[in-house]
C-alpha cells in the first residue's frame, strides 16, 4: 500500500492537519505539514481551520491543541506517547506547593498534564520561559515540573523561582564530559544547547536555546558547524532545512523513546480509524485554557 498516497486522500477526506514535533522521526517529520516546537505547534493549533489535528508528538501535546481547539477532533497516533517529565507533576503535589507558597503564582511548563495546566496561572515553553516568568505579578513563582528549566530562568530573571525537582530524562542524560569531548573532536563548532539540560552543560554552550531558537540561530550565524545538544530528531529538521551546514549530535543516549514511537503507519491509521482521538472534559478545558491563553497573548 501507497502509505504516503492513502495518508494524502484521508486528510482532504477529513479536512485534516498533520503537525509533528522537531523530534520526531524523519519519516513522519517529512509527512507533516507543520513542524515545529512546542510554542509554534502551540499556536497552529489555535490558528488553523481545519476540522481535524493529527499531532505527531506526546499526550501532553495533544492534549495542549485540544484545549487550544476543543471543537475539533485531536488524534494522537500512539496512545502510550507520553513525556516522564510531565508525569513527575501530579496535581495533587501541585496543590501542595500552592499551601505551602500562598503568595507564589505558578508558571507550569507547558510538559505537563492538561490537570496540572488548569491549577497554574500561566504556561510556558522554553522559548519564552524568561519572559512568562517576568510578566507574573507575583515576586514567587512556583515553576513546574523542570529544575533544569526553572534554574537556568532563575539566572535570568529577578524573581524568586521555586523548582519543582522534575526533568527531562533525555537532557538528563548529557555530562559536561560529553560536551567537551564533542568541543574537542570538532573544535570549530557552535554549540546549542537546549534548557532542559542541567546548568554544568549549559554553562559549555555558545548560547542556549530552545528547538525553534536552535533554527534562528544557525539562520542568522555564519558558522558552518554545530553541536546540537538536545534530542536527535533535531539535527535532522536542522540538515533539511541547512543542507550548507554541518550538524553533531550528542550521545547516542540522547533519543526521546516517547517521541520515536508515532510511524507514517501510524499516522495513517489515526486517520482512518479515528485513533487516538483525545477527549476531555469541557470543565477541564475550560480552566486549562486559562493558563495557554495568558502565554499565547504574550506573543
Amino acid at each position: 500500500m501507497d502509505l504516503i498516497g492513502e495518508i494524502k486522500k484521508l486528510k482532504e477526506k477529513r479536512d485534516a492537519v498533520i503537525l509533528a514535533h522537531n523530534y520526531q522521526i524523519p519519516e513522519v517529520q517529512d509527512i507533516a505539514d507543520y513542524v515545529g516546537d512546542s510554542l509554534e505547534l502551540a499556536r497552529l493549533a489555535s490558528s488553523l481551520k481545519n476540522k481535524t489535528i493529527v499531532f505527531c508528538g506526546v499526550r501532553f501535546m495533544a492534549e495542549t491543541a485540544k484545549v487550544l481547539s476543543p471543537d475539533k477532533t485531536v488524534l494522537l497516533p500512539e496512545k502510550d506517547a507520553g513525556c516522564p517529565m510531565a508525569d513527575m507533576i501530579l496535581p495533587e503535589q501541585l496543590e501542595n506547593l500552592r499551601s505551602q507558597y500562598p503568595g507564589a503564582q505558578v508558571v507550569a511548563y507547558v510538559n505537563t498534564s492538561v490537570e496540572v495546566k488548569a491549577l497554574s496561572d500561566i504556561c510556558c515553553t522554553s522559548s519564552n520561559a524568561v519572559k512568562v516568568v517576568d510578566s507574573v505579578s507575583s515576586d514567587e513563582i512556583i515553576f513546574v515540573p523542570d529544575r533544569n528549566l526553572a534554574t537556568w530562568v532563575s539566572l535570568k530573571s529577578k524573581k524568586k523561582i521555586i523548582c519543582h525537582p522534575g526533568f527531562c530524562i533525555v537532557h538528563e542524560n548529557v555530562k559536561p564530559s560529553d560536551v567537551l569531548k564533542m568541543k574537542e573532536l570538532y573544535p570549530e563548532s557552535i554549540i546549542l544547547a537546549h534548557p532542559e539540560c542541567s546548568l554544568e552543560v549549559l554553562k559549555l554552550a555558545d548560547s542556549v536555546q530552545s528547538t525553534g531558537g536552535m533554527i534562528r540561530y544557525v539562520s542568522g550565524s555564519d558558522k558552518k558547524e554545530f553541536i546540537i545538544v538536545t534530542e536527535q530528531g533535531m539535527n535532522y529538521r536542522l540538515s533539511k532545512l541547512f543542507p550548507d551546514r554541518i550538524f553533531h549530535s550528542m550521545t547516542p543516549e540522547m533519543i526521546c523513546f516517547n517521541m520515536k514511537k508515532t510511524t507514517v503507519e501510524s499516522v495513517f491509521f489515526a486517520l482512518k480509524e479515528n485513533r487516538y482521538e483525545i477527549i476531555l472534559l469541557k470543565e477541564l478545558i475550560e480552566k486549562a485554557s486559562i493558563p495557554l491563553k495568558r502565554m499565547l497573548m504574550l506573543g
